[in-house]
C-alpha cells in the first residue's frame, strides 16, 4: 500500500512516497482505508523534528487529520463495525477525564504513525463514528483543528449565550472556534489583517471584525464591543508572543485566554501583572478527548455545522500542499484527497 513517510533523516525533503504491507487488525483493532485528510500547522513541524524527542523515530508517517472506511475488524471489536466511516482521535490514548503523560504521547503524525497511508490500522478506542450529512473532506478536518475550537469554547471556556469571545485569525481552528462560540449564542469578534478574509467571516456569523495591520492596537479598538463587562470573557489565543500583550489588555477581570497557538513566536516579553491583578485564567488547549470528540459531533449534527472547506492535493502531492499550507493559504482547510 502508498505511504507517505519521512525517512533517512529528518526535514521536508525526506518526506517521500513509499510502500509497505497492508497491516492486519489485532485484538481490538480496526483496519480503516483512507478517504481524506487535512493539514495542520503542526505537519509543518514534524518533518523537521520540532517536537524534539517527542516528534517520534524515523521512519514516521505524518498527518493526524483523516477520515477513512472500516474494512476489517480484529477479535473483540464492539465500539464499530465493518463499513463504518470513521475518524481516528489525534490522542489515541486518551478518552475522557484529565490529560496524563501516557495520553500525550499518543498523537497520531509524531510520535505515532499518522493517516498518509492507504490503510491504517488502529485500536478500535481511537476511533470515532462520524455523522453522514459531513463528506468525507468535511469529516477529514475534525480530529485537531474542530476539537481544538471545540475544546477552547466549550469544555475550556464554558461559554454561554451572549457571552464576548475575540478569536485571532482566519485559520481551521480560529473557524471551528467562530462556529462553535456562535452555536452557543456568543458575541465574536475576529481579528485578521485581510480585509476580504473579514467580509467573509462576518457572512459566516462574526459580530464584529477588525483589522490587526490597519489597527495595531485591536485591544483598544474593541474597547466599545466590550464595554459592558471590561474585557472579552474569552479570547482565542492563536498568535502568542505578539499577541498575548493584547489579549492580557483585552480580556475582563476573570475571563479566560485560551492559548492555543505561537504563530508569532514562543518567548513573551510581557508583564505577568494582569493575570494576578484581574484574576486571569491562562488555558493552554492541546486538541481533547475522544469524549469531547463524540460531543462535538452530536452538537455538530443537532445544528447542522458544516467545516470551511480549502483546497484540496491529489496523495502523490503532499509535499506541494505542505508548501501551499506555509504560504499561508485563503479560507479553510487544505485538504489531501486519496
Amino acid at each position: 500500500m502508498r505511504v507517505f513517510q519521512i525517512q533517512d533523516d529528518w526535514g521536508i525533503d525526506n518526506l517521500k512516497l513509499a510502500d509497505r504491507p497492508v497491516p492486519e487488525p489485532g485484538r481490538g483493532q480496526v483496519l480503516i482505508q483512507m478517504r481524506a485528510a487535512s493539514l495542520n500547522a503542526r505537519d509543518l513541524i514534524v518533518p523537521e523534528r520540532g517536537y524534539g524527542r517527542a516528534t517520534g523515530n524515523l521512519p514516521l508517517i505524518p498527518l493526524s487529520d483523516g477520515v477513512g472506511i472500516v474494512v476489517e475488524t480484529g477479535e473483540g471489536v464492539s465500539r464499530v463495525a465493518k463499513g463504518d466511516r470513521v475518524c481516528p482521535t489525534y490522542f489515541q490514548n486518551w478518552i475522557g477525564g484529565a490529560p496524563s503523560p501516557a495520553a500525550f504521547a499518543s498523537a497520531l503524525g509524531g510520535p505515532l504513525d499518522g493517516v498518509m497511508a492507504d490503510m491504517v490500522c488502529l485500536s478500535e478506542d481511537g476511533v470515532v463514528r462520524v455523522p453522514d450529512y459531513l463528506t468525507d473532506a468535511e469529516a477529514a478536518t475534525l480530529p485537531c483543528a474542530g476539537l481544538t475550537g471545540w475544546s477552547a469554547i466549550t469544555t475550556h471556556g464554558r461559554i454561554s449565550a451572549g457571552d464576548r469571545v475575540l478569536v485571532q485569525g482566519t485559520g481551521g481552528v480560529a473557524m471551528f472556534a467562530l462556529a462553535f462560540a456562535k452555536m452557543q449564542g456568543a458575541h465574536v469578534t475576529v481579528i485578521s489583517s485581510s480585509d476580504e478574509k473579514l467580509e467573509t467571516v462576518r457572512a459566516m456569523g462574526a459580530d464584529a471584525t477588525i483589522n490587526y495591520r490597519d489597527t495595531p492596537d485591536w485591544a483598544r479598538a474593541s474597547r466599545e464591543v466590550t464595554s459592558d463587562r471590561g474585557g472579552y470573557d474569552l479570547i482565542v489565543e492563536l498568535g502568542g508572543a505578539e499577541t498575548l500583550p493584547l489579549s492580557l489588555r483585552a480580556i475582563r477581570p476573570g475571563g479566560t485566554i485560551a492559548m492555543i497557538g505561537v504563530l508569532t513566536g514562543l518567548q513573551l516579553d510581557a508583564s505577568l501583572g494582569p493575570i494576578v491583578a484581574r484574576q486571569v485564567r491562562l488555558q493552554g488547549v492541546t486538541v481533547g478527548h475522544r469524549d469531547g470528540f463524540e460531543a462535538m459531533l452530536r452538537a455538530m449534527t443537532q445544528h447542522g455545522t458544516r467545516p470551511v472547506l480549502g483546497k484540496t492535493f491529489d496523495f502523490a502531492d503532499l509535499r506541494q500542499a505542505l508548501e501551499y499550507l506555509r504560504a499561508g493559504p485563503g479560507l479553510g482547510k487544505t485538504l489531501i484527497g486519496f
